[in-house]
């Protein structure tokens, strides 16, 4: 059931929506579902011949229309072009999904200072960068309502280690959400988040846990409800938040991973991996010392 469309059809008819990164993994799912629901989407990424191929497959399937426009989210003017293109072709944009993302699994001290400005540029000055330049577009045409959407991770708030870059931007950006709900309402603009978990996609799994790093790590086990996420779950939020149907949510990060940060958070939640029998026993030597006491 959990993999079924969410939204009645056409609940983002005649919306136009940019994602960034919205041609592969999960900026791809979430981009293919915007499409189904009647929106127009302008995809993302610096690889062209990659988004090109993603635009062809993506109206195939759905019939939408796609606009693919190479982006390096860290160059400004390029971000700016990307408004252009949108505007030449649809004659307005009412949502930015910030989707694109970079990020290194590593011993904080194995990292070059250009590594770390890399995943910082990406994350957090990429979506600096479209937020500011779709922000200003809509408050100096004083567009009556619109939308931003950013991609963020259950450890923006917590820290991670060893993805300190990840963890450093991914905070700045929901700082940045937050801070702008409130800021940016008054132009009737609206800033949320989303804290996905565990939602694997080949390319970017494949960079963070290669070769056998998979099954050492088996992501399943760390969710309390006993699974990965699945791309339409993910899509359904998207969408939701995208459209009027959240109309008064504002300045949210809303978390979708099964319970993982919890887990995680709860200082005794190692205790599940204790046996009935060793409960057993551990039950008798509490009582035990009761009535010594």
């Amino acid at each position: 059931m959990y993999q079924k469309p969410m939204l009645k059809e056409d609940s983002l008819k005649g919306q136009i929506i940019v994602v960034t990164g919205g041609g592969s993994g999960l900026g791809k799912a979430m981009t293919t579902y915007f499409l189904e629901l009647g929106a127009s989407v302008v995809i993302t990424s610096r690889n062209i011949e990659k988004l090109e191929k993603a635009k062809i497959e993506l109206e195939e399937k759905t019939g939408g229309s796609v606009l693919a426009v190479q982006c390096d989210v860290r160059n400004y003017n390029e971000v700016e072009n990307v408004l252009t293109q949108t505007l030449n072709t649809f004659g307005k944009v009412d949502g930015l999904l910030n989707n694109a993302a970079g990020n290194f699994i590593s011993p904080t001290e194995r990292l070059s200072s250009n590594a770390f400005d890399t995943v910082i540029d990406i994350v957090l000055k990429g979506s600096k960068n479209c937020t500011l330049a779709f922000g200003k577009h809509w408050i100096k045409i004083k567009q009556p309502k619109s939308t931003i959407l950013n991609i963020v991770t259950t450890y923006a708030w917590t820290g991670s280690a060893y993805v300190v870059p990840s963890a450093t931007a991914k905070a700045g950006v929901l700082a940045m959400t937050r801070s702008l709900a409130v800021e940016w309402a008054k132009y009737g603009i609206r800033s949320n988040a989303i804290a996905p978990g565990p939602f694997p996609t080949k390319g970017a799994w494949d960079r963070l846990l290669p070769g056998e790093l998979k099954e050492k790590f088996d992501m399943k086990k760390k969710v309390p409800v006993g699974r990965v996420g699945v791309h339409q779950e993910l899509a359904n939020l998207a969408a939701y938040l995208m459209s009027d149907y959240s109309a008064y949510v504002n300045g949210e990060v809303i978390t979708i991973d099964g319970g993982e940060w919890l887990k995680g958070a709860g200082e005794f939640n190692m205790l599940e991996e204790i046996s009935e029998e060793m409960w057993d026993t551990l039950e008798m030597m509490i009582r035990s010392k009761k009535k010594k006491l």
